[in-house]
């Protein structure tokens, strides 16, 4: 199922108007709420084919998909400003998704975000500006925005949160370095922090990081009862 976030698109916010899918419990009657978050090139249908590894009952699955399957169109790594209006846009469509599911009476505090590679990007960075206690966040493969020395003086509470960060050693997309500068900077937020880098793993996603993904909504959902 998917639903439209505006019926209209402007250059100013590229991502106006693009569809949510949908797969799981209806949000209106869900205990959780988990929004996966595509990478580049991908799609929210297919990341939602990761609900299918979770057992856990009550549960609505969201994923917003991205205009031109690609959330912003440089490297996370380079100036915020080159991948603007597109990052703005992108945060921004994520903050709608997070407010439908809120609207819907389910807490952050029942909300999970994971993204993969581009969307893990895009997830840490917007936990990171938006931080409250969330049910959980998964960065696979990603980290937060910005060229190396981007200041991290993100404002709020993470309030325990917990957040895990798996990345590949080898992965010619993401330096493990920023994999650790994000670390650091959740863990700064108080999330409660699990980091693990696969020794040569390129750009994926494993089995351990997908039980750990599992453990964290599983969390999320008995939290609820």
């Amino acid at each position: 199922m998917t639903a439209n976030r505006n019926p209209h698109a402007g250059e100013s916010d590229p991502h106006e108007g693009q569809p949510v899918a949908t797969a799981g419990e209806e949000l209106s009657t869900a205990d959780a709420a988990v929004v996966f978050v595509h990478g580049r090139g991908a799609t929210a249908e297919g990341m939602l084919e990761m609900a299918s590894e979770f057992d856990a009952e009550g549960v609505a699955y969201l994923a917003p998909q991205a205009r031109g399957r690609t959330w912003y169109p440089h490297s996370f790594l380079e100036d915020i400003e080159r991948n603007e209006p597109s990052l703005s846009s992108a945060l921004d469509f994520l903050g709608d998704v997070r407010q439908r599911v809120l609207d819907a009476g389910i807490p952050a505090d029942r909300t999970c975000f994971v993204g993969f590679s581009q969307g893990a990007c895009l997830s840490s960075e917007f936990v990171a500006r938006n931080p409250t206690c969330y049910g959980g966040l998964a960065v696979l493969s990603g980290g937060l925005i910005g060229p190396e020395g981007t200041p991290r003086d993100y404002d709020g509470d993470l309030d325990g949160t917990p957040v895990f960060l798996g990345c590949g050693d080898r992965d010619p997309h993401i330096p493990v370095e920023r994999v650790h500068e994000t670390r650091d900077a959740l863990s700064a937020l108080d999330g409660d922090v699990t980091e693990r880098i696969y020794e040569g793993m390129s750009h994926g996603i494993n089995q351990e990081e997908m039980e750990y993904v599992r453990n964290l909504v599983e969390e999320a959902v008995s939290g609820s009862e």
